[in-house]
């Protein structure tokens, strides 16, 4: 429809809309330029797993030495080693809904069993213990945890995350714990690592993250894992014999990524916050609809579900029905085992978010008309 001509307000995509910064094109252009095109070591080269294990205590209070970090080609690529070294046939997974849709799938190429824990918008989409612990059974290998979350912008509060280490610990469970948006936080919260909470939860985690949100280098393809060392040498294994080392120069972008002056980041999470102001005050304007505040990450994820009904069956229809008659692209919830709801990203500027939102809002006035 874009190439059409046909102007097209798109909240789908899920990555910030902020050029990568200076000091990281610089690094990496320069090792261009000094030659640094070669392969380099599996896990990632010696400088880039230094700073990641100075960047992972200084910041969240982790301690993992170099041989335990393994760089891989995005966050993506972290999770589906972990879940590949981890999961046998038939184990089951927990995965906290809505998620995102990759951790579903990647469980299943393990050979896995995805175990689905709900959670609900009236509840700030934080998973009740007494949920968790049911659906925990004798085949349970791991539960995965992304705080903030994609696609609720829900984070976890400490008190949650103890209760889920404390399950680890008690039944011997892997925590795979997907940390990708943990720069982007607000209203004064502050990220915690799961495996910072005790030495016996930091033995059974692999900690994901990676450059891709917090310093706007979606493309650059970087991403790790901190694990116990033998796990993340069984995830290095694995790789080797599946892409090997992520590209060498985007590598030493990432090294002054890791040590990028707090301001530019903060820059990128301030403007965030205030266009999730922004869209959470317009969406909750639009009757019938509500949602929960997204407190980290950059998507809304509102409940429409008093709007799905007659020849609109699905929350998947209803986004089509948006696209066709607002010109205006959103992402069903059902893709992230939330039906009921759509997600949109305000990773674009203000004005689309204004003229975005006001046509879904004329759009749906249309359905209740």
């Amino acid at each position: 429809m874009k190439a059409e001509g046909i102007d097209i307000v798109s909240f789908g995509a899920g990555e910030p809309d902020f050029n990568t910064p200076e000091p990281v094109c610089d690094a990496a252009i320069e090792a261009i330029r000094a030659g640094f095109t070669k392969y380099t070591p599996t896990a990632g080269i010696p400088s880039l797993r230094q700073a990641i294990s100075a960047k992972l205590e200084r910041e969240n209070r982790l301690r993992y030495t170099p041989d335990q970090i393994v760089v891989t080609c995005g966050a993506k690529q972290a999770i589906y080693n972990a879940l590949q070294v981890l999961i046998d046939p038939d184990d089951e997974v927990i995965l906290i809904s809505p998620f995102w849709m990759t951790y579903a799938e990647q469980v299943r190429l393990a050979g896995g069993v995805p175990v689905i824990v709900q959670t609900h918008h009236k509840a700030g989409f934080i998973p009740d213990y007494e949920d968790l612990r049911e659906a925990i059974t004798t085949k349970t290998k791991a539960i995965l945890v992304n705080s903030p979350s994609n696609p609720t912008g829900a984070v976890l509060p400490r008190a949650t995350l103890k209760e889920i280490a404390g399950l680890s610990v008690r039944f011997g469970l892997w925590i795979v714990a997907d940390e990708i948006y943990e720069h982007l936080i607000y209203d004064g919260l502050r990220h915690i690592s799961i495996a910072s909470l005790g030495a016996e939860v930091l033995g059974r985690t692999v900690t994901i993250n990676g450059c891709s949100k917090s310093y706007a280098m979606t493309g650059w393809r970087i991403g790790y894992a901190a694990a116990p060392l033998e796990v993340a040498k069984a995830m290095s294994n694995l790789q080797d014999q599946v892409t090997s080392n992520a590209t060498s120069f985007a590598q030493w972008g990432a090294v002054a990524a890791m040590n990028l002056d707090p301001s530019v980041i903060e820059t990128m999470r301030s403007e965030f916050q205030a266009r999730r102001d922004l869209i959470y005050d317009l969406l909750t304007a639009i009757p019938y609809v509500s949602m929960a505040k997204p407190q980290g990450a950059f998507y809304a994820l509102p409940d429409i579900s008093a709007y799905i009904g007659n020849e609109l069956k699905s929350d998947s229809d209803l986004a089509s029905y948006l696209l066709e008659r607002a010109k205006v692209a959103v992402v069903p919830g059902s893709v992230f085992h939330g039906p009921g709801h759509i997600r949109l990203s305000y990773a674009i500027s203000r004005k689309d978010i204004v003229k975005g939102v006001a046509r879904i809002a004329e759009a749906l006035s249309q359905r209740m008309a």
